[in-house]
């Protein structure tokens, strides 16, 4: 099975650390044919999977977007959020949401510790579960 990771690179350590439990959790449960692309925001993440769509088996969306002083923080949300499903509802290839949508970069740091609470690490599980029950 060929797994594709789009991370956003916006805020570095949290990308870094949800890569890290992502990665560490694919390659505990025999999953190696991993490919990593890196894109500067989490906005950029559905158009970069949709243009691979046909070239691996599962997804996996990693970012962080936090909540701004103005409405941009519900606009790229929705925006992402939406642009995932229909790649997964349209594609019928699954797409494991690891971007991180929070209040506070305190938010981000909690979820994303590598040896804590690693969203991450979480939706590795979530795309392992459907190869497993297949």
């Amino acid at each position: 099975m060929k797994i594709y990771i789009v991370v956003s690179d916006y805020y570095k350590d949290i990308s870094k650390n949800l890569l890290k439990g992502t990665v560490t959790e694919l390659k505990k449960n025999g999953y190696k044919n991993i490919k990593i692309k890196t894109v500067s925001g989490s906005f950029e993440i559905p158009v970069t999977i949709s243009k691979n769509i046909n070239k691996f088996d599962a997804f996996i969306a990693l970012g962080c977007i936090i909540k701004g002083e103005t409405d941009h923080y519900h606009f790229i949300c929705q925006a992402v959020t939406t642009g995932l499903m229909n790649i997964t509802i349209n594609s019928k290839k699954p797409v494991g949401f690891g971007i991180l949508t929070c209040k506070n970069l305190n938010q981000a740091k909690t979820r994303s510790y590598v040896t804590k609470k690693n969203k991450g690490k979480e939706v590795a599980q979530g795309i392992i579960s459907i190869f497993k029950n297949k």
